[in-house]
């Protein structure tokens, strides 16, 4: 079989294995409800995660810094956590755009915090519409914000449009365990303890309703390696996180 033909054939595939019921939002949707949650943001992600997701960032930042990057752009930044956890050699420059105000406010504070405010830039862009140059980073990274893409698609195609050859892209998102009973349990906190905690303590539910409908609906796992292969990523592989709350995936631009 062509190329091409092996091409369309996983085109095809993919196309097959990701959720028709998936649902997407509008970036002015998604940008009010992160607005509002915004105050309350990083103490719910350590106290909803036990604080796993602080080791998860780290961990995903190690296995980023293997390909020696130097300019780093960080999709959906929020409030500059990831991108503060990569501030470390070789790196020189970090970019992080997202689309909520009131994060990037937060992430302004915690970089100035730091004496960071030459080193990492943050601005309000949507990752779909990224106003870089075709090969600008040697690396791109994402955590926790690539379900929220209104078009995956899109996004992922931006981020390979803007490393340059050899570059790595990192993504760090929730997925779904498999494994029972564990499975049984997570799910049940999941869906119904975690959404009515987050909502008591942010004073927002419905943010913390839309948190597990997303994980759910993402094409997580081997689906999201494929979707890469298709964009053009090569050597793509995952990492699970404690028994699959959460992945890393790791993709590289081929050098020609």
């Amino acid at each position: 079989m062509s190329e091409s033909g092996k091409d369309s054939e996983l085109e095809m595939t993919v196309q097959d294995s990701i959720p028709t019921e998936r649902k997407t939002y509008e970036h002015t949707y998604v940008r009010s409800l992160f607005d509002r949650i915004a105050p309350r943001y990083d103490f719910l992600n350590h106290f909803l995660s036990l604080g796993f997701d602080i080791r998860w960032r780290k961990k995903a930042v190690r296995m980023l810094l293997e390909y020696k990057p130097r300019t780093v752009l960080d999709i959906a930044t929020g409030t500059a956590d990831l991108a503060l956890e990569a501030w470390k050699p070789p790196v020189e420059k970090i970019y992080g755009i997202d689309l909520s105000p009131a994060m990037l406010k937060l992430a302004k504070q915690k970089i100035e915090r730091r004496g960071l405010t030459s080193n990492i830039t943050v601005e309000e862009s949507s990752a779909e519409e990224l106003r870089f140059t075709d090969g600008s980073f040697d690396a791109v990274m994402v955590a926790f914000g690539i379900r929220n893409f209104s078009d995956l698609r899109g996004g992922l195609q931006e981020m390979f449009r803007v490393l340059r050859p050899g570059g790595a892209l990192m993504i760090l998102e929730f997925s779904k365990p498999q494994r029972a009973p564990f499975r049984q349990i997570y799910s049940f906190y999941f869906t119904r303890i975690l959404p009515r905690l987050g909502g008591v303590i942010s004073k927002n539910p419905e943010a913390y309703h839309y948190l597990p409908s997303t994980v759910q609906a993402f094409p997580d796992g081997e689906i999201l390696i494929k979707i890469l292969a298709t964009v053009g990523f090569v050597g793509a592989f995952q990492s699970q996180l404690t028994m699959g709350i959460a992945t890393i995936y790791i993709a590289e631009k081929p050098t020609h």
